[in-house]
């Protein structure tokens, strides 16, 4: 039993690194496509991201990358959605 605690945090933590990243470089491969004019992620792709785990990578890409910090709902959203996922987890894992 306590094996299958171990591979359930360890699967855990590998996905919430994974869906980080990924929303990390989505908020730089995004500027990076803007400077260019080219093809953009669209936005509703950054929220996808951010609701499967990923606001944290999203948010801090947000600001390191300088992009969608002028939007409204990236800046109040991307916090939103990540206290809402941390409250979730303290009251589901009872941490």
């Amino acid at each position: 039993m306590d094996q299958l605690k171990i591979d359930t945090w360890g699967t855990l933590i590998c996905y919430l690194c994974i869906i980080n990243t990924i929303g990390f470089f989505l908020m730089g491969i995004d500027k990076w496509k803007a400077r260019n004019k080219q093809w953009r992620v669209a936005e509703k792709t950054f929220f996808a991201v951010s609701l499967l785990g990923g606001s944290l990578g999203t948010w801090i890409g947000m600001y390191a990358f300088r992009h969608k910090t002028k939007h409204w709902y990236f800046v109040v959203g991307m916090p939103l959605i990540f206290a809402i996922q941390i409250v979730f987890c303290l009251l589901t894992f009872k941490l």
